[in-house]
């Protein structure tokens, strides 16, 4: 199995099974009772999951970005920017399913608020690791030559 289509595979399989787990998701994110804004709700906890994830991916794209560059490291952060890449994408997954689940608007329970934020700081993520894996491969076609 070839790169690509490992690839391939890593992007559909997940969006696949979140067209299908979608509808078993708003009946375990419903809220039917009122929340106060200081309750841990599924839907915020969900949320709050979804966020870290993106958050990870985001540091790990940073550092793998930076190591790309040759700034920091001496390996070619290509892990790093393969794991932003599926941190951030996890996060956008889960964030997507707290929003689609979600009945009401913010301050409601339901973790709308959050959902957006993971899918924002995800999609952020998967920019820098995909920066980090251009230059990573970049990196890897043309090394610079030795001095010294």
């Amino acid at each position: 199995m070839s790169v690509r289509h490992l690839l391939a595979a890593a992007v559909t399989v997940p969006l696949a099974i979140c067209g299908l787990a979608t509808p078993a998701a708003a009946h375990v994110f419903a809220q039917p009772d009122p929340v106060s804004a200081y309750s841990m709700t599924t839907g915020r906890l969900w949320s709050v999951v979804a966020a870290l994830l993106g958050l990870a991916g985001v540091v790990i794209g940073g550092l793998g970005l930076a190591r790309a560059a040759g700034r920091i490291g001496t390996g070619s952060g290509r892990r790093g920017a393969v794991v932003a890449l599926v941190a951030g994408l996890a996060g956008m997954v889960v964030g997507g399913l707290v929003v689609a689940a979600a009945d009401g608007g913010p301050g409601t329970g339901y973790g709308i608020v959050g959902g957006f934020i993971a899918l924002v700081v995800g999609l952020i993520a998967m920019v820098l690791g995909g920066l980090a894996l251009a230059r990573s491969r970049r990196a890897i076609a043309s090394p610079r030559p030795r001095t010294g």
